[in-house]
């Protein structure tokens, strides 16, 4: 069984290995949330590893367990965590009980909606594997006829050629859509590693902002294959199997692709304003408060962040507006429309939608809903 594990490992790595599959996984992590499940694992090759390469990353590399696959995992990626329970997580000492997480239950009547507020990247010490997610947590997801997700299984295995289409050049692009001083910026950080800056050439500002998110999030020794997500169909495809997307990949798609140039440009801005140093310490204190399970801590805290990194404010704030509150508005619409009296529904979303007086909590209360936390 361990080799036959091992050879679809392998079989998965070869088949992530190119740019554009890369692109398709790091598209669903959104920028502030940390959230596109989808950075590339440095160990699979490609545009990502080639920036770990360099000489400066060699010890980061070592950060995240290298944990092999569960026996009976079903999910591509899923992994337990390891049997030693007395190493070091990327958050602090290891706890063998499941994360907390932000879990809450809204109800209107008999309809009742489940939501988890996720994190796409992730340890695998916050998955116990007898226990991967808190009682309340599993007896929901239990309860409900539906699992909606941001976006489908099914459609982020066809978002490859989308990525490819409305993300990269066929010519080095990037130098002629950003600022001289961007552009020099963006070459200093990734001077250590010459490959991974000639690729990035070729990718468009918004996508070399959220190639740089990657970089720093895998820096921090968390990893998408330890994300919510992939947990939670592991658990939920053992009893059920419908799973649902909150949008449509065209439409997440469009809320990078219908970016202006300005807004592209403070995306990548944002990313390059603080070391990685910094923005791998932002990464680590996200996870904990994604551990401890406050949703509106967790937006407290992303709101004063964004302030704080913002190049250009107004601009900023309609970035956010395009790439967070639009999609806060959508999933409402969606997640209220798919529930049902008497079927509860179990909705994963990426924890910084959840709170904040724009966030899906609040947008269900002024639709009548309770919201309380589970």
């Amino acid at each position: 069984m361990p080799d036959t594990w091992a050879a679809r490992n392998r079989a998965r790595r070869s088949r992530g290995g190119t740019l554009a599959a890369a692109l398709a996984r790091r598209v669903r992590v959104l920028v502030l949330t940390f959230v596109f499940t989808l950075a590339l694992d440095p160990r699979s090759g490609g545009l990502i590893s080639l920036a770990l390469a360099g000489p400066a990353a060699a010890p980061v590399a070592q950060a995240a367990p290298n944990v092999p696959a569960a026996p009976n995992a079903t999910i591509p990626g899923f992994h337990g965590p390891p049997p030693d329970f007395g190493a070091t997580s990327a958050s602090g000492p290891v706890r063998a009980e499941p994360a907390h997480m932000p879990f809450y239950v809204a109800t209107k009547g008999t309809t009742t909606i489940y939501l988890l507020g996720t994190l796409h990247v992730g340890d695998p010490y916050d998955y116990p594997r007898n226990q991967p997610f808190r009682p309340p947590i599993l007896a929901a997801l239990a309860a409900s006829s539906t699992l909606a997700l941001e976006i489908s299984p099914d459609d982020l295995i066809q978002s490859q050629d989308d990525v490819s289409k409305y993300g990269v050049c066929s010519y080095a692009c990037l130098p002629r859509l950003l600022p001289d001083a961007l552009w020099r910026r963006l070459a200093w950080r990734l001077r250590g590693n010459p490959a991974a800056l000639e690729e990035i050439k070729k990718t468009r500002p918004w996508l070399a902002a959220l190639l740089v998110e990657t970089y720093d999030s895998i820096a921090a020794g968390l990893l998408t294959e330890y994300g919510t997500e992939a947990q939670l169909q592991n658990v939920y495809l053992r009893t059920r199997g419908k799973i649902v997307g909150l949008e449509t990949l065209a439409e997440q798609m469009r809320a990078f692709t219908n970016l202006t140039l300005a807004q592209q440009r403070e995306m990548l801005a944002q990313d390059l304003a603080q070391t990685p140093a910094q923005n791998m310490e932002d990464v680590k204190t996200l996870h904990r408060l994604w551990r401890v399970g406050d949703a509106d801590a967790i937006a407290a805290w992303a709101s004063a962040k964004s302030e704080r990194l913002a190049r250009t404010p107004d601009v900023a704030r309609t970035l956010d507006n395009r790439i967070v509150y639009e999609r806060n508005r959508r999933f409402v619409v969606r997640m209220t429309a798919i529930a049902a009296p008497n079927r509860p529904i179990f909705v994963a979303i990426g924890a910084l939608h959840l709170g904040g007086p724009k966030g899906v909590l609040s947008l269900l209360r002024r639709r009548g809903f309770a919201v309380d936390a589970g």
